[in-house]
Formats: structure tokens, C-alpha cells, sequence
């Protein structure tokens, strides 16, 4: 007798899209491609909020976002019966915006910017400015709140069931580092051979390339001019650093190639998997694909014809951040410690003569926070974390 599978009715859209797709790019290559990554961590945190009765129903969610987050907080509260405001990037388009609005956010958009680090440094104070002028509103801070890692575990549990016993090196942006470091941290708890290789923009501080500059990256939303606290850097085996137009080559490749449509981060560790896969063909190479591609559509798929041929680069590989050179270097990272320091909110980080790797005195405390300026013990509430 046929076992009679049913497909599964769900009773909020966030659960009909927070998982992805999983799809084998080649043999030792495997896509999980999202509608949006970040419904993960939002609905995750969240819920846990809730759940410790550190927001309540009907409440304001405020928070910072260049996109994906913004879109995914705005399905969680809608789920959980919550308000929200966004201060969005200048990057958030028009198509983006308008789902927010419809969804009942507020939205706060900062002006048009070629600049990376004014635009972060321009939402952080408005958030700042929101919070003094409404107490009662609540800052989900995903930059350093632990809690957007919650939420991965689920995705852990999936990647666990369809891709059993193997070993496994993720590949993904590390961005505010919760999707990266939640997903692998809740694999290597069930025992998982698992590599994590993390991917950074040039002119970002979070992994020392802040001395350089690519304006276009500002679209890829996989840096930072700020330290952020929930980038675990010991977390990572392995480093690489491309610039706008090698992104661009990987996200072009991969939709010629195989019809897949996706963001400009999905496109660097595309092209980042591809040459590692090669290297290692004993490992599965699970690349992350946070976004579909829309709002790149006029800065990325628009020039398709100007994209490099992926086939023909590789990176510049170094041991030392001193030696990082454009338009792509790698390093192995080797899971060490990394002091981002920090002038003030948002300053940018001189860039150091060698790699200022160190292992913290006290491995329990992160660099300061520069929107508290206070260091903070790992998993300790800030004081803007707690019920009002």
C-alpha cells in the first residue's frame, strides 16, 4: 500500500518561506538558495523575545537594515501581532519599501550614499534618536544580539537530514554574522565535521579590509564599517575578500549556468565555492544564498555583459591581512580571535602593519560595542535589551 504524502498547509507565510531550497550545483557543490535568509532569524528572535517577556504584544520592534532583515522583521511582527519601524538603507529600493509599508512598518530612509560607513553610521543615529524620543520602543539590534542565532538551529536540523555523515564547509557572507555563525555553530553541536569559510567585501573592518575602498559593495550588504558582536571571528576557517565586479561575475555564472536567480552576496560565494570545491573535492561545499536577485536587477543583472568570465579567476592567497590585495585575496583564518577596534560609533579601524589577530585575556568579553561603548560579557543582556 502507497503511503499517502500530504503537502503541508501553513498557517502564517513565514513558515511557507523561511526554509530554502536546496539545490546540487555540482558534485561536491550544494546550493541553499532563500527567498529570504534572514525570516530565520527574525521569527527565532523574536519568538524567544516573547517568549522571555522581553517585548510584549503590540509593542515597537525598531532596528537598522540594508534589506532582507528589514522585510523579515516585518513578517515576524506581522505574525506575532507587533509593530515595527525600519531605519532602511539607502539601499532598500522601491519594490522593498513598498511590501514594508504594506506590511504596516514605518519606515526611515536614509538619503542617497556612496558611502558604506555614513550610511551605517546615519541609521545607528537615527535609531539612537527613535529611542530617546519613544522609551517604550524595543531595539532588536541584529548586529549584536545574540538571539538572532536561535532561529538557525532549525535551519541546522534541516541541513543535518539532507546532507547526513558528510563533511561539510559552509560558504556565506558573514555579514552581521548571525546566519553564518548560528547555522554553524548549531552544526558543529551535533557533532558535524563542518568548515566555515566566511566572505567579505574590501572596505569592511569586520575581517581588516577597511583600508580599501569599493563603493559598489555598498549593494552586497556583506560588510560593515562598524564592529559587530555577533560576528564571531573563531568561529571561521577560512577567509576570502572580493571586490564589486567578482561578486558580480559569480551571480551572472550562476544564473547562466543554472538558471538560478539570486543577490550579489549568493554570487561571491558562488564563485568562492567553485574554486574551493575544486580544491577540496572530498568535502561537500554548502553555499548560503540569502536573497533572491530583484534588487540588483539595474546594478548587477542589467550589465551581465560586463561580467567576468568566472572560469578565469582565482584569488591572490596570503597569510597575513597586511598582504590583502584586490580584487580577491583568501587566508586561511584557522578559527583565531580578532580585535575589530574602535574609535567611536562607527569610526573607521586604522588598518594594522600585520594581522592583529589575538586570543583575548578573558575569553568570555568581545571587543567594545560602539553603540554602547561598553564591552559586554557573551550572552549578557545590554541595558536597552530589557523589558521595559
Amino acid at each position: 500500500m502507497t503511503a499517502t504524502v500530504t503537502a503541508p498547509v501553513h498557517d502564517h507565510i513565514t513558515d511557507a518561506i523561511k526554509a530554502p531550497d536546496l539545490l546540487r550545483l555540482s558534485d561536491n557543490v550544494v546550493l541553499a538558495r532563500f527567498e529570504t535568509l534572514k525570516v530565520y532569524a527574525a521569527l527565532g528572535a523574536v519568538r524567544t523575545l516573547l517568549e522571555r517577556g522581553t517585548v510584549k504584544p503590540g509593542q515597537t520592534l525598531v532596528d537598522s537594515s540594508s534589506g532582507i532583515y528589514a522585510l523579515a522583521l516585518a513578517m515576524a511582527c506581522h505574525r506575532y501581532g507587533l509593530h515595527c519601524h525600519i531605519v532602511a538603507s539607502t539601499t532598500v529600493d522601491a519594490t522593498m519599501r513598498a511590501q514594508l509599508e504594506v506590511l504596516g512598518a514605518t519606515v526611515d530612509q536614509m538619503p542617497p550614499s556612496e558611502d558604506l560607513r555614513l550610511d551605517q553610521e546615519g541609521r545607528v543615529g537615527r535609531v539612537r534618536r527613535l529611542l530617546a524620543e519613544r522609551p517604550g520602543m524595543h531595539w532588536m539590534r541584529q548586529y549584536h544580539d545574540a538571539v538572532h542565532y536561535t532561529g538557525y538551529r532549525e535551519f541546522a536540523a534541516l541541513v543535518d537530514r539532507a546532507l547526513p555523515g558528510l563533511p561539510l564547509t559552509v560558504v556565506g557572507a558573514v555579514g552581521t554574522g548571525s546566519s553564518s555563525g548560528g547555522l554553524v555553530e548549531a552544526l558543529r553541536g551535533r557533532d558535524r565535521d563542518v568548515r566555515l569559510l566566511g566572505v567579505q567585501p574590501f572596505g569592511s573592518v569586520t575581517f581588516g579590509s577597511e583600508r580599501f575602498s569599493d563603493p559598489e559593495a555598498i549593494i552586497a550588504g556583506i560588510g560593515s564599517s562598524i564592529p559587530f558582536d555577533n560576528v564571531h571571528h573563531d568561529l571561521y576557517d577560512t577567509l576570502h575578500w572580493l571586490d564589486f565586479r567578482h561578486a558580480m561575475a559569480g551571480a551572472v555564472g550562476l544564473l547562466r549556468d543554472h538558471a538560478v536567480f539570486a543577490g550579489l552576496s549568493t554570487g561571491a560565494a558562488h564563485l568562492v565555492a567553485g574554486w574551493e570545491a575544486a580544491r577540496d573535492p572530498e568535502r561537500t561545499h554548502l553555499v548560503i544564498g540569502a536573497d533572491t536577485g530583484h534588487r540588483y536587477t539595474d546594478r548587477v543583472f542589467a550589465r551581465h555583459r560586463e561580467a567576468l568570465d568566472p572560469r578565469t579567476l582565482k584569488p591572490h592567497q596570503i597569510t597575513d591581512l597586511a598582504d590583502l590585495t584586490p580584487p580577491w585575496s583568501a587566508m586561511e583564518w584557522n578559527r583565531r580571535r580578532y580585535e575589530v577596534r574602535a574609535g567611536g560609533t562607527g569610526a573607521a579601524v586604522p588598518a594594522p602593519a600585520k594581522a592583529q589577530l589575538v586570543r583575548e585575556t578573558d575569553p568570555h568579553v568581545r571587543p567594545v560595542d560602539p553603540l554602547t561603548l561598553s564591552g559586554v560579557p557573551l550572552g549578557a543582556p545590554h541595558q536597552e535589551d530589557q523589558a521595559p
